[in-house]
């Protein structure tokens, strides 16, 4: 039997979700199990910023139900991103390089592991409630293919034992028509999860690479990030700035066949929308709409036309 296609947004708590998506007035603290009954996963993007803590995790597995999936993003310093120094827990920043601007860049190994097992130690609440679903691996874009590369990422593979790691690229030189049969033999190997995504279409921007449809484990994942060219490699841009854009019909109908296709070599199947601006509402010029949460509606009403079992966005 073909997987549950299960979407979701990337957070729960983005400023466009928090003003266009929950009633008005809610407070912030009951966003999440207001969320929960609309989805059924989710995936956490405030861990890639600070480590997350044991209490703040707890709270997360409270607030959803049994059955809810969390995906969580790695901390940025495990994914080879510098990060501020104030960041890293106080009894750890004496021994961490600090650069010129005051950040954190290439650690020795031992103090990088050292965040890895904190960082986990901080999502057993949601590991013993059965609601943690995998580490994403968020590679920047200057991480590029090539044996050094290779091999970290076989190191994170055995920091992340027990766990599902799930790898997301964005250097082309991962997925070029060269390397990319290499590339997810490679994480079939080590046995973590290939992270298709959907962006922007460029031939020459490096730091955007093309939608390969594959699945590297029984996992399938996709992330859609929106198709905004102009503002993808903006200087200085927001988050919400890179990814303001709210997909057409058309433009997701073009991922019925690709969910049907990893649903059917899957066991589980994800499908997470990271567009996290706010549009004019289609049906309504006068308001406003979360992009995420609009376009899983959109995919759901797709996915259910086309008979292809799914959940969230209904």
């Amino acid at each position: 039997m073909a997987a549950t296609v299960r979407i979701g947004t990337c957070s729960w708590a983005d400023d466009a979700l928090s003003k266009w998506f929950y009633p008005p007035k809610l407070p912030a603290k009951e966003r999440l199990a207001w969320y929960a009954e609309h989805f059924d996963t989710v995936e956490v993007d405030s861990t890639f910023y600070r480590l997350p803590s044991e209490s703040m995790v707890q709270g997360w597995a409270e607030r959803t139900p049994d059955g809810f999936t969390m995906h969580v993003k790695a901390f940025g310093l495990m994914t080879r991103h510098p990060v501020k120094v104030e960041t890293i827990p106080p009894d750890l920043r004496d021994e961490m390089p600090v650069d010129e601007r005051g950040r954190v860049d290439r650690p020795p190994r031992e103090l990088r592991g050292e965040i890895f097992r904190l960082f986990l130690e901080a999502l057993e609440p949601l590991r013993t409630a059965g609601k943690l679903g995998g580490i994403l691996m968020q590679l920047p874009p200057y991480v590029v293919s090539k044996d050094a590369s290779l091999d970290y990422l076989e190191w994170a593979r055995e920091q992340l034992d027990g766990y599902e790691m799930l790898v997301e690229f964005r250097h082309r030189s991962w997925l070029d028509e060269q390397t990319r049969a290499h590339t997810l033999a490679f994480l079939e190997r080590i046995g973590a999860s290939y992270v298709t995504v959907d962006a922007p279409r460029s031939d020459t921007a490096k730091n955007l690479v093309p939608t390969v449809v594959a699945a590297t484990s029984p996992l399938a994942y996709v992330r859609l990030h929106g198709r905004n060219l102009a503002t993808w490699n903006k200087r200085g841009g927001s988050a919400a700035e890179r990814f303001d854009y709210l997909y057409s019909d058309q433009e997701l109908a073009e991922w019925m066949e690709p969910l049907r296709e990893l649903a059917g070599q899957s066991e589980q199947a994800y499908a997470f929308f990271n567009n996290n601006a706010s549009s004019e509402d289609p049906d309504n010029p006068l308001r406003r709409v979360s992009q995420a949460a609009t376009n899983a509606r959109q995919l759901r009403g797709l996915l259910d036309v086309n008979n292809i079992a799914a959940s969230g966005g209904a």
